[in-house]
């Protein structure tokens, strides 16, 4: 979910098995994301799916995913095969506002090192390619406990207000 006036794109690796079936970003109850939506920008979890992600869309930010295609056993990132990633090249021509790319987990890094860094790396020129902050996150997934709630919240509060201009200190 991306419009011409996002500047920032949040990227998990694949939606879980509860978002494919919610058919919604971030849908597992126990997921940060929303939580920090709600707090960064009022964006309450209990609002329906299209009106959170319309005002997610009005603070410039969109929601996508590294991969396009996988085979996957259940929601863990762990048993991924077979990885086709999304088109990025096409995607950052197309939206040249793009200026931030927040990645939602470990997984998402590692996917987007190996199967989409390369081809942007050949297809786009020097110039855009630093135009494009790519920032690691904690994933907000309720399976990535290792990590306190606090520490996931000040490392995505201190990435998204710094991409939406309103800086965090």
């Amino acid at each position: 979910m991306i419009t011409p006036h996002c500047t920032t794109l949040v990227l998990g690796s694949m939606p879980s098995v509860v978002s494919l079936a919610g058919e919604a970003y971030y849908a597992h109850p126990r997921n940060l994301f929303w939580d920090i939506a709600a707090t960064l920008f009022q964006i309450s979890r209990d609002l329906p799916y299209e009106v959170r992600v319309a005002r997610l869309l009005a603070q410039h930010i969109g929601l996508w995913d590294v991969l396009k295609t996988a085979n996957r056993t259940g929601s863990s990132d762990a048993s991924i095969r077979n990885a086709v990633p999304n088109d990025f090249l096409a995607l950052l021509v197309t939206y040249p506002q793009l200026r931030h790319i927040c990645l939602n987990g470990a997984a998402a890094g590692r996917f987007w090192q190996r199967l989409v860094l390369p081809s942007l790396c050949a297809g786009l020129d020097a110039p855009r390619l630093r135009e494009i902050m790519v920032t690691p996150l904690p994933s907000t997934s309720p399976a990535n406990a290792s990590m306190p709630r606090k520490a996931k919240f000040a490392q995505w509060r201190d990435a998204l207000l710094m991409s939406t201009g309103r800086l965090a200190f």
